[in-house]
């Protein structure tokens, strides 16, 4: 079992760091909140840190998982982050969705102090962290990914070594691309449905057995279907993630037309005061006929 720096407990944080606890790694845990740190210190065990580099002291492994990359460069490479004080050898997993930019920096910010830097961004949202049926997208060398592999599967249904460095938050863009896309369908197939009047539950039953199935639909459709939006993956963070995959493109000269539309649908919503619902409020800004 490892010494463990666990830095971030947020609302997929504190769950996939739980499941390290019950695996029988020892933890030490940094939150900016630490309030937050201290509750979970509480239900879980290990230590409460006062700092990202006083967390990493004794650790083997640090993970993060915060929200942007100006937090991500904050607590490893600021002046209390958690790159000053691991030990050659350390190895550094960060689950935070953020630029393939800033994952190819740690990387090589890692590789001049000896440390072994992983970017792995999740996906399946609160749910999948509290199950422990994360499915997780890799970026770094093969012996790290590997090494890390052995603590993911702790919280993770499938973890997937996709390349180099960055290569991870690169999928995780083209994951949120597919996302958006599909969301964005269903609201549109949705409010068609009800101006035809038909039974939504029926058309459900019809459709979600063939080729329009999607893990949007069977999850989505009846909150939809009942404006209920309170829950799930917050718009606020989508619009986050599609700005970094629109900032990839710009990079990498791809064209996204669709995910910039979907962005800016996003926006709508966040002007209706959606900014905290799920990303399936997308329907919101469609007007019922």
């Amino acid at each position: 079992m490892a010494n463990i720096a666990f830095i971030g407990l947020g609302v997929m944080g504190a769950p996939i760091a739980g499941h390290l606890a019950k695996a029988g790694h020892h933890l030490t845990v940094y939150n900016r909140s630490i309030g937050k740190a201290k509750r979970w210190a509480e239900a879980y065990g290990g230590e409460v840190a006062i700092s990202p580099a006083k967390a990493a002291e004794e650790a083997e492994i640090v993970i993060s998982c915060v929200g942007t990359d100006d937090d991500l460069s904050q607590i490893t490479l600021g002046r209390e982050g958690a790159f000053r004080t691991m030990k050659p050898g350390g190895l550094f997993i960060d689950h935070t969705t953020v630029s393939a930019r800033i994952a190819r920096q740690l990387f090589v910010e890692g590789e001049s102090l000896g440390l072994h830097c992983v970017d792995a961004p999740v996906s399946g949202g609160q749910a999948g962290a509290e199950n422990g049926r994360l499915s997780i997208m890799c970026g770094g060398s093969a012996p790290a990914v590997a090494a890390a592999t052995i603590v993911m599967q702790a919280y993770a249904a499938r973890i997937v070594h996709v390349g180099g460095a960055g290569a991870g938050q690169t999928t995780k863009m083209v994951n949120q691309i597919c996302i958006g896309g599909v969301l964005q369908g269903l609201a549109e197939a949705m409010r068609f449905a009800q101006a035809a009047e038909v039974d939504l539950d029926k058309v459900f039953e019809a459709i979600s057995g063939g080729a329009a199935q999607s893990w949007q639909m069977d999850n989505r459709w009846q909150t939809m279907a009942q404006d209920s939006f309170d829950f799930g993956f917050a718009v606020d963070w989508m619009r986050k993630d599609l700005g970094l995959a629109l900032e990839e493109a710009r990079a990498n000269g791809a064209t996204l037309p669709v995910t910039a539309m979907v962005d800016q649908f996003y926006a709508d919503v966040q002007a209706m005061g959606g900014h905290r619902q799920d990303t399936s409020a997308l329907v919101r800004r469609i007007t019922r006929a």
